[in-house]
């Protein structure tokens, strides 16, 4: 394998779309009512302030794509330089890496519900499998992936709307709807809850992770950002409601699959074998997203040698295969090293490294936004995705925010082992970045 040089496979509107709306819909949202459930209207609250500071930061990131389409990283390091670059980015492949062994972990337990030939004990080995086609699948190019993941789209949509439409019958025939839990609103329950409902929230960011492979980014990402984002949050604040709606809450949050409750409660156990089929698919679809960006983000490292050199080979259509598989084992390692561990104990794990570290990723990019940006409502918005980015993290808690900072400085350290290890060769010239235009 060497460095190819044929001609790279770039993504339209569509696939751009998909690869923000693929990787948004994951496994949390299927679960998420559990948590949010005994919340009552916090939850609701929280949900529509998620979605407008997911918009307002969807805003800033779309921005920065006017700076053409060399990813994330070409994006922060233009503003703040190469260190901030590189830890942003480092910040972000590595919670990329932990959120793929846990929809891998998601889509072996689910699948594993679905028919009595698997069990609990083969939760391990389905989520290894899944890594490892998914890793081969993506080495084949960005069309390839992106193929996979309309088609995934389209079966994960199908619990989340059709638990909407179970609502909507549910009211035309006159049925009571169940009360919300009646828990008082406060502030600090509202932030709790807006925590969760930000990380079923997160991929947005990922459309700015492909280095190269956007065609038209000046016009594509914002489009697919923003339409993406609000596609998702209005599905999810809708199906979310619905289940809370359609059963009691304390049932919802005793439920270990609240949507497959929802359906068992009118249509019988073969709706909830499809609830669970969907569920899996949501988590392989989203994984299929996130080992696409997981190595677009080592190969933007890798060519400004922060990461060894050999993670910018590539093969075909100018895929980084190295830093797929990179990152696809460093997944299979974390899921191997928690394998004693519950699904839980690793999920929690999982959310707190992947939010924190996302919400890094959000602060750096609506700065790096700021130049982009000179009217008064756009700089208003980006106060207001501010603001919101403060709120989550006091939200996440110290424990979360303790990780990040572990996070970021085991990136410092290494970005100083290879700035030693590189310091006689000479770094490659990037591509200059073009100023930003007055509004």
């Amino acid at each position: 394998m060497s460095q190819s040089t044929a001609k790279t496979q770039t993504m339209g509107p569509w696939l751009t779309t998909a690869l923000v709306v693929g990787t948004m819909i994951g496994s949390g949202i299927f679960m998420l009512p559990v948590s949010l459930a005994p919340l009552g209207w916090n939850a609701v609250i929280a949900w529509l302030v998620s979605l407008g500071g997911a918009l307002a930061i969807a805003f800033a990131l779309s921005r920065l794509s006017r700076g053409g389409g060399g990813g994330i990283q070409s994006y922060i390091q233009q503003a703040f330089g190469p260190l901030t670059g590189f830890l942003v980015t480092w910040a972000f492949w590595v919670a990329n890496w932990a959120s793929m062994a846990a929809l891998a972990i998601a889509f072996g337990a689910a699948t594993s519900r679905i028919s009595p030939l698997f069990g609990d004990d083969t939760v391990i080995v389905l989520a290894v499998s899944a890594l490892v086609v998914l890793t081969f699948v993506n080495a084949l190019g960005v069309r390839v992936s992106g193929g996979l993941n309309i088609l995934t789209i389209a079966i994960k949509l199908v619990p989340l709307v059709g638990v909407v439409v179970l609502l909507v019958v549910a009211i035309a025939a006159g049925t009571r709807l169940e009360p919300l839990a009646p828990a008082p609103l406060s502030i600090a329950t509202i932030a709790v809850a807006t925590t969760l409902t930000l990380f079923a929230l997160l991929g947005f960011e990922n459309a700015t992770a492909p280095v190269g492979k956007v065609r038209d980014p000046e016009r594509t990402l914002p489009r697919a950002i923003l339409g993406g984002t609000l596609f998702v949050g209005l599905v999810y604040l809708l199906s979310s409601s619905a289940v809370t709606l359609l059963i009691p809450a304390e049932m919802v949050a005793a439920s270990p699959a609240p949507y497959a409750d929802a359906f068992a409660a009118r249509g019988g156990e073969g709706l909830v074998r499809l609830a669970a089929f969907a569920i899996a698919i949501s988590a392989f679809g989203a994984l299929n997203c996130a080992t696409l960006v997981g190595g677009e983000l080592g190969y933007a490292m890798a060519i400004r040698r922060q990461l060894p050199s050999a993670m910018t080979r590539t093969r075909g259509v100018n895929t980084p295969v190295v830093a797929q598989i990179v990152s696809a084992t460093l997944a299979i390692v974390l899921v191997l090293a928690n394998s004693s561990r519950s699904t839980a104990e690793l999920f929690v794990f999982t959310i707190l490294l992947t939010t924190s570290a996302t919400l890094v990723v959000y602060l750096a990019g609506t700065a790096a936004a700021l130049p982009w940006c000179r009217s008064i409502a756009s700089r208003a918005i980006l106060a207001l995705a501010g603001i919101f980015i403060a709120f989550a993290f006091y939200g996440a808690g110290w424990e979360a925010n303790s990780w990040c900072l572990v996070l970021i400085g085991a990136g410092a350290a290494f970005y100083a082992a290879m700035r030693r290890l590189n310091s006689r060769a000479p770094i490659p010239a990037e591509e200059p970045v073009p100023a930003a235009p007055l509004e």
